[in-house]
């Protein structure tokens, strides 16, 4: 089985100057979880070529077993390095896809129209589609095929007001993820901050923040299985 996985190619962290991109841990923890389930893993990125890393997500204190597992893996290290291009990706070859958070997903995967139409042609195709931390908020413009928010009366979660604000950054951020669900008619609901917490709706898969990572693509494993 083949799944789709797809980075950020937005490394800035709004005006601050500061760098963004995904956070390691959330594409490493899935990234081995569908490879060890002997699934075929396919990268992509709207820029293609090496995604932005979150600097912070490489600090000693958010490391794991699967951060540690990419930094000795020269394969997959440059797998990454090798994304393909968001808009040469056919929904058709693929039984799910997979996008991991870091803050850079709410500038550009939230208004890519590629990425908008991809989760679009998954959903409708009844493929499961999973989205951790950050990276539901890339369902922001997403439309149900009656053109109504794809999240609307459905039930999600995302990176929770609370955690934004742990970080000091509910004023950079383009918008807060649980105000904005709840705006567009999302079910949404959040457990503790940083702990796992998973919400599956059908084939529709969301996790809160980094710790529910290896969470989210257990469940859309167990989807395709």
């Amino acid at each position: 089985m083949n799944v789709l996985m797809v980075l950020t190619s937005h490394d800035q962290l709004g005006h601050t100057g500061k760098k963004t991109g995904f956070w390691l841990e959330e594409f490493a923890a899935p990234y081995y979880t569908f490879k060890d389930a002997g699934m075929n893993v396919v990268l992509a990125s709207p820029a293609g070529g090496q995604p932005p890393l979150d600097p912070k997500s490489d600090l000693p204190d958010f490391q794991t077993a699967s951060t540690h597992r990419f930094k000795a893996d020269a394969a997959s290290q440059h797998a990454l390095a090798t994304t393909v291009k968001l808009d040469t990706v056919n929904m058709d070859d693929f039984d799910a896809v997979f996008y991991p958070g870091g803050h850079g997903p709410l500038w550009d995967l939230a208004e890519s129209a590629d990425s908008i139409a991809l989760i679009e042609a998954f959903e409708r195709a009844g493929k499961p589609i999973g989205f951790v931390c950050h990276a539901p908020g890339v369902l922001r413009h997403v439309k149900a095929a009656n053109g109504d928010p794809l999240i609307k009366g459905r039930h999600v979660t995302g990176f929770t007001n609370s955690e934004e604000a742990a970080v000091e950054l509910s004023a950079i951020v383009p918008f807060l993820i649980e105000d904005e669900f709840q705006q567009l008619g999302g079910l949404y609901t959040k457990g503790s901050d940083w702990t796992p917490y998973i919400v599956e709706d059908g084939k529709l898969i969301t996790g809160q923040n980094p710790a529910s990572s290896e969470g989210v693509a257990e469940a859309l494993l167990k989807q395709l299985q």
